[in-house]
């Protein structure tokens, strides 16, 4: 089974900014995709930005220029920064990783989650 580990969660005042990274471990042949997702208190868990090997980033409309999503494939970790944060956007992140085991199995796996919390 795939592992996440996440990680840089936390207090940020309005405007600030947060970096998250996710680490993903286990009989890994390939990862095709990690991104970020969150779910705020009383909404469904919404997309935040995503990778997919050979393409570039997706993102929400609404972090869109203020997020930025990296990957480091080597080290197989996935990076969030975020930027001019907003109230709003106070929810628990979630890191989500998808590819192949190395017995060719697909595997879809999402990490424990970490707090943001956006407040003065």
């Amino acid at each position: 089974q795939v592992q996440l580990v996440e990680s840089g969660g936390g207090l940020v005042q309005p405007g600030g900014s947060l970096s998250l990274s996710c680490t993903a471990s286990g009989s890994i042949f390939r990862i095709n995709a990690m991104g970020w997702y969150r779910q705020a208190p009383g909404k469904e868990r919404e997309l935040v930005a995503r990778l997919t090997s050979g393409n570039g980033p997706n993102y929400a409309d609404s972090v869109q220029g203020r997020f930025t999503i990296s990957m480091d494939n080597a080290e197989r970790t996935v990076y969030l920064q975020m930027n001019a944060l907003k109230p709003e956007e106070t929810a628990v992140y979630y890191c989500n990783a998808a590819g192949y085991l190395t017995d060719f199995r697909s595997f879809d796996s999402w990490g424990q989650g970490t707090q943001v919390t956006v407040s003065s």
